[in-house]
């Protein structure tokens, strides 16, 4: 990766694959962020940039480089470790991690959660929502755990808590899955799993959003879609 390289990526902004740090802060904070994009659809984090894109550089490339391989390494688990590319910009230093989808989903975040009571009793799990690193949802978590290639094969009864669901669909667009418990009279976690199956079949999609989840029907419900998840 070159500086031309670079360019365009702060010409394209931050967004769903790349975000712009103006510096190298702690390995947990890297961490949240390396988790996001491997358990999205990858991306590169440029250090160095300034939210509006301006070139403030790095102090030192070598330890920084150290901080993000450790952030990746210790509070990654399974570990995720990045490309690193080191670019002369404008007569400063811009690091580069360059972050693969992975094909071992879900990364967890390994480090101490300090903050809100929602992140002590979070997934620790983060994903790419639009132009932020969000916490996953518990559905989220498992439609994850399912996109690795040695999940097992999706099995879809229709039942009629499957035909409520496509009903209240039809006329209302969206359902969580806490709303989709109270409509049939089941357990949140039992309408979480019906839910979720129904996304690994293409059938439902599902809308994460920065708090919450909530799903709808796919365009084509007689099919299979090869991304159902929508983040």
């Amino acid at each position: 990766m070159d500086y031309r390289d670079v360019n365009r990526l702060i010409e394209q902004g931050e967004g769903f694959t790349i975000e712009f740090k103006r510096k190298v802060s702690t390995p947990e904070k890297i961490a949240r962020a390396l988790i996001a994009f491997a358990n999205t659809k990858g991306g590169h984090i440029l250090f160095g940039v300034d939210d509006n894109g301006s070139i403030v550089g790095v102090e030192s490339e070598k330890s920084e480089t150290d901080l993000i391989l450790e952030a990746g390494s210790v509070f990654c688990e399974p570990e995720i470790l990045p490309g690193i590319d080191i670019v002369p910009f404008s007569g400063k230093d811009v690091i580069v991690a360059t972050v693969a989808e992975s094909a071992d989903k879900p990364h967890y975040f390994a480090g101490p959660v300090i903050g809100s009571p929602e992140s002590s009793e979070g997934t620790r799990v983060y994903i790419r929502v639009n132009d932020k690193t969000v916490m996953a949802s518990k559905e989220v978590v498992k439609i994850l755990r399912n996109e690795r290639p040695d999940a097992p094969p999706v099995r879809i009864e229709f039942g009629e808590n499957e035909k409520c669901l496509f009903r209240h669909l039809d006329t209302h667009e969206r359902i969580t899955a806490k709303e989709f418990s109270n409509l049939v009279n089941i357990s949140e976690h039992r309408a979480s799993r019906i839910l979720v199956g129904l996304v690994r079949a293409g059938v439902v999609r599902i809308h994460t959003l920065e708090r919450t989840d909530f799903f709808t029907l796919a365009c084509d419900v007689s099919g299979s879609s090869s991304s159902p998840a929508r983040f």
